[in-house]
């Protein structure tokens, strides 16, 4: 196994995985190398991503355990979805970023998720010019192909976009990019980038810069993302993944008003994927089970939401169902856990001729672990792993270190994630700072 795994793990990619792990974070690449289970999950969101390529929709919750293993997964969800030409756009909900706002903080969401567009060939993010400039490439082959002007071959294929909410502005905004391209105008194209990723706070500016009447605003988030799936399909590309993880942040929202309005704008997200008003577009959102299920703040405390999410009564003791809106994680088996373990393993002994710790040792961890808190360890493994890396990078570096010896000084805590919550008043949209990165 450890054979396998050196042959196809380039240096770069360990050693960005190898300081993920032992900070306790998600790694940015090569997630297949550490990835294990999950395969009913991973198995129904691909097939969400394959309903989108073909013209559908989908929206997901994806609901684990503070560690459980979220943000790993969502982050394989969007691999996945690279590897079927797919844009993913991905964002953390945060004190001062929300799905429903009035000060800019839903408007903060949309420009972070953007800034983080990905494609194939750019999978770590900031893609959002290379998409429109696949889109201009391609409108200039069948320009050059049929004989007329590029301008009028991106005139036509932009006009469906007008029918949209905002899309005439959306539209003279790529027109802007495209002057700026042709005339060597670099200040009018990251005007229009700008604007594109939201980051125009007032329209007098945006008007100023681009002659436009509207800019990307609090209001009108989930219609610009609806206009850049549509404007994603017109690049070429088979359509858009949306991740939103930390959505705990509205759970934690004090104002019964605020987490009122980010509830309605997920119902209207909800509604318009499940009665096929989205194309091409898919959401999903990781929270814990008390966003979702909390009777008093959870998306359960709105009834319409309640009904929509209700899960499946006969889904119980063990039994799953991944065909409605809810994926609830599994907790990773100790079997599981063990070939994870492994796999971490051999991240650390790629190019190297002997193995930084036996089977022994790695079996000596786990009881180790068990006996520091319980069942938590393989039910909940972010801070197990965490530890399990810091030991192996010890044993790099020490190489005449017998495991034994350190054992004991492993300290590995419980991971509950908990915080204290900020109280807030009526006018104000925050709450209590969350750690944003989950293993």
């Amino acid at each position: 196994m450890n054979a396998n795994v050196n042959q196809k793990l380039n240096a770069r990619d360990r050693d960005s995985i190898v300081q993920a792990l032992m900070a306790g974070v998600v790694p940015r690449v090569g997630l297949a190398h550490v990835q294990v289970g999950r395969n009913v999950e991973v198995t129904a969101l691909v097939r969400d991503i394959e309903r989108v390529v073909a013209g559908g929709s989908g929206v997901r919750f994806v609901i684990g355990e503070y560690g459980a293993g979220k943000t790993f997964f969502l982050n394989l969800v969007r691999l996945v979805a690279l590897e079927k030409k797919c844009v993913t756009i991905h964002a953390d909900l945060a004190p001062e970023r929300r799905l429903h706002a009035s000060n800019g903080h839903a408007r903060a969401l949309y420009t972070e998720a953007v800034r983080n567009m990905a494609t194939r060939t750019k999978p770590e993010g900031g893609a959002l010019q290379s998409v429109i400039e696949k889109f201009i490439g391609e409108c200039m082959r069948e320009a050059e192909e049929s004989g007329v002007s590029p301008e009028a071959v991106i005139q036509r294929r932009l006009v469906t976009l007008e029918d949209h909410v905002g899309g005439y502005d959306f539209v003279t905004v790529l027109r802007a990019y495209w002057r700026g391209s042709e005339n060597g105008n670099d200040d009018l194209k990251s005007a229009a980038l700008r604007w594109l990723r939201g980051e125009y706070s007032t329209k007098t500016e945006a008007r100023a810069a681009l002659g436009v009447r509207n800019i990307i605003e609090d209001a009108n988030v989930y219609d610009s993302i609806k206009l850049m799936s549509a404007f994603v399909r017109l690049a070429g590309y088979s359509g858009l993944l949306v991740v939103f993880d930390e959505m705990v942040n509205i759970y934690k929202l004090q104002h019964a008003q605020s987490r009122e309005k980010n509830h309605e704008q997920i119902l209207r997200i909800v509604n318009d994927v499940l009665q096929g008003s989205a194309q091409h577009l898919a959401f999903v959102f990781g929270g814990t089970p008390e966003f979702l299920t909390d009777s008093r703040r959870g998306l359960y405390s709105y009834e319409a939401l309640h009904s929509r999410l209700a899960e499946n009564s006969f889904a119980r003791e063990g039994i799953i169902d991944v065909n409605g809106p809810i994926v609830r994680l599994q907790s990773l088996s100790q079997e599981e856990l063990l070939l994870l373990l492994r796999k971490v393993r051999a991240v650390y002994d790629s190019g190297k001729s002997a193995t930084v710790i036996s089977d022994d040792g790695i079996m000596a961890f786990m009881t180790h672990c068990f006996r520091k808190v319980g069942e938590a360890y393989f039910r909940t493994p972010r801070n197990t792993i965490k530890a399990f890396a810091q030991l192996l990078s010890v044993l790099e570096q020490n190489p005449t270190v017998d495991w034994r010896s350190l054992l004991d000084g492993v300290d590995v805590a419980k991971d509950n994630g908990r915080v204290a919550e900020t109280t807030v008043g009526e006018g104000d949209d925050v709450d209590g700072d969350l750690t944003t990165i989950r293993l």
